[in-house]
């Protein structure tokens, strides 16, 4: 069974699900999602002999939601992630996340290559640092219709998400995934400010078989405080590119695992299909070529989570037998 517990690290308090015993393993959601994002995975990773841990990170579901916008710097973040290894009793750990939590388990590895035992990303590739302001090349490109764009006006996407929880959440999660309408187009994610971006979202009148009235039910309480404290990583998109200038250049170096789906909107950004094809030849310790799923939207772990369990697995074992190794 998963038990769930509160926890203090780095200044906050933190909800978490935990099941099995062994080796750290820990799960980092993204937006807008909960730990309840990972629950396919919790019985097969600690049937494999892992310790499995998914907190709500800050500023989601039961956790706590600085008032400070300041508050959500990818600093913090990794942050939270490091004192949470720490205060489960662990000096090291698996770190793999999804969509936000990719980022956050990215940068912990790139950051703090000391406590990460191996690092895995879903839909987010790794980080390599451009050379200006991601806000204002996105504003350039998109003429301020990009996502991240709209997320930054105050207040706005608040209201637009908080106004119907439940709906905007079953929107989100079929718009973006592998079978809604268009998805593997190539389609950017542009929002007219006017509108919003949930009147152009298709509402299913049936849920995809991977998503239930349930995993709803779920979502939705985890979002009854509102969307305010998930929106704020957003608004320090900037901020993070300034703060990781001491990281320019440099390469995640713990063993590494991509894996993303060939209807998902994110790996068809600007410049990242040049990325991920570039992925084996930058990345020194990649471990396989990034594993693409056929048909999968952006919801890796819940729309396919037997491949991706699979997966996991495979790199976890790769990673432990590399351990022991040495």
């Amino acid at each position: 069974m998963v038990e769930h517990r509160m926890i203090d690290v780095n200044g906050v308090r933190l909800h978490i699900a935990e099941h099995g015993e062994g080796p750290l393993v820990v799960l980092l959601h993204g937006f807008p999602e909960s730990w309840h994002s990972w629950h396919h995975q919790f019985g097969p990773l600690a049937d494999a002999g892992f310790r499995v841990v998914a907190p709500d990170q800050r500023g989601y579901g039961r956790s706590d939601r600085p008032d400070d916008v300041n508050a959500y710097t990818i600093l913090h973040l990794v942050g939270d992630v490091v004192a949470l290894i720490h205060a489960l009793g662990e000096e090291k750990a698996y770190v793999v996340g999804h969509d936000w939590g990719a980022p956050v388990a990215w940068h912990t590895a790139l950051l703090r290559p000391d406590v990460v035992l191996g690092v895995a990303g879903l839909s987010v590739p790794p980080p390599f640092r451009g050379t200006q302001l991601p806000l204002a090349a996105m504003d350039e490109r998109f003429d301020g219709r990009f996502y991240w764009n709209y997320f930054n006006r105050p207040g706005v996407a608040d209201a637009e998400f908080g106004k119907e929880t439940r709906t905007t959440l079953r929107k989100f999660f079929y718009a973006l995934s592998g079978d809604a309408p268009g998805a593997g187009e190539g389609n950017q994610p542009l929002v007219d400010p006017e509108q919003g971006w949930l009147a152009g979202m298709p509402d299913p009148e049936v849920l995809p078989e991977w998503l239930t009235e349930n995993d709803l039910d779920v979502l939705t309480e985890s979002f009854s405080q509102g969307f305010t404290g998930a929106l704020n990583w957003y608004r320090n998109i900037d901020r993070n590119w300034e703060l990781t200038a001491p990281w320019h250049g440099a390469v995640v170096t713990p063993p590494a695992l991509y894996i993303y789906g060939d209807r998902d909107a994110v790996p068809a950004f600007p410049g990242t299909p040049e990325l991920i094809e570039r992925l084996p030849d930058i990345m020194p310790n990649l471990l396989r070529k990034p594993l693409e799923l056929t048909g999968c939207g952006h919801w890796t772990q819940q729309e396919r989570p037997a491949e991706v369990n699979t997966a996991l697995i495979e790199f976890l074992r790769a990673c432990s037998s590399s351990t022991q190794a040495t």
